[in-house]
């Protein structure tokens, strides 16, 4: 049997012992109000060169990580974080790619509250990458300019510092997209890509990058093999499972440490699903 096939199925039969917070799409609803950071205990920690300058941000209401920190979908998060960790089995996992089989599944909303799920834990650096060159999101979600950001750097126009923001109120630094380019996959994969994740591998303990979903798109196989691991986010009811299937299919599976499934009902409540990060 495929490894294709072993993902699907230990999802499938582990799965359904879960809670996740339901989102209908990748960015913030239409109209949905900002609140004001709530402050974490401690000083962001300091990475090797410039430090970022900080920005006072207004998050999204559903970045649950750090507006209810003690709810049920921000122990997901942490649940989640907990199973990337025992996937690493020895090897180390600090870059880790996100992304979706379709548009709408939810993977820039899990992508950030992951990442300030990770930024929570005691001395930990933590950046969260926006590499969706083409509908980038996350600039929205943390309430930050989207420019300078990641196309500025591998077009040569911006260092890396300079496009960096600090979340200092929560210890996570974000590099947001930038201007769209008219080449994002070309960008996506080049020289200048690895160069730059090579660097942020090196000065944080995690770097987790929010890509365009696989179909049809090349972004993700192009930027693939630049980083430790990959994420899939699924949304339940929603994602044909062929749909899956053809995203992981035309992916190095080796890289694939497991599927989160997102269960969106109207009205933002709660529903079972499932979360499943392989061995």
């Amino acid at each position: 049997m495929s490894r294709i096939q072993d993902i699907l199925k230990k999802a499938e039969r582990e799965g359904t012992v879960h809670r996740t917070r339901a989102v209908a799409s990748d960015g913030p609803p239409a109209g949905a109000s900002a609140a004001a950071a709530m402050a974490m205990p401690g000083p962001m920690p300091r990475v090797e060169g410039r430090e970022p300058a900080p920005v006072d941000a207004s998050l999204d209401r559903l970045l649950v990580a750090a507006h209810a920190p003690q709810s049920l979908a921000a122990e997901q998060y942490r649940s989640l974080r907990t199973r990337i960790k025992n996937a690493e089995q020895g090897r180390t996992v600090r870059s880790i790619l996100i992304t979706s089989p379709n548009k709408g599944d939810g993977k820039s909303l899990t992508a950030a509250n992951l990442a300030l799920t990770m930024a929570q834990e005691f001395q930990q650096r933590v950046l969260l990458v926006d590499g969706d060159l083409r509908q980038p999101s996350i600039h929205r979600l943390f309430g930050i300019p989207d420019v300078p950001g990641l196309a500025d750097v591998l077009m040569g126009g911006v260092a890396l510092d300079d496009a960096v923001v600090s979340i200092a109120q929560h210890r996570l630094s974000v590099l947001p997209s930038g201007p769209l380019p008219t080449h994002p996959a070309e960008l996506l994969g080049s020289a200048g890509m690895r160069r730059a994740l090579d660097t942020l591998r090196a000065r944080y303990d995690r770097v987790i990058v929010d890509m365009p979903p696989v179909e049809p798109l090349a972004d993700v196989s192009t930027a693939l093999g630049m980083v430790d691991g990959l994420l899939m986010i699924v949304r339940a009811g929603a994602t044909p499972k062929p749909a899956i299937e053809r995203a992981l299919a035309g992916l190095d599976t080796a890289k694939i440490l497991g599927l989160v499934l997102n269960d969106a009902v109207e009205g933002g409540s709660y529903r079972d699903g499932y979360q499943y990060v392989a061995g």
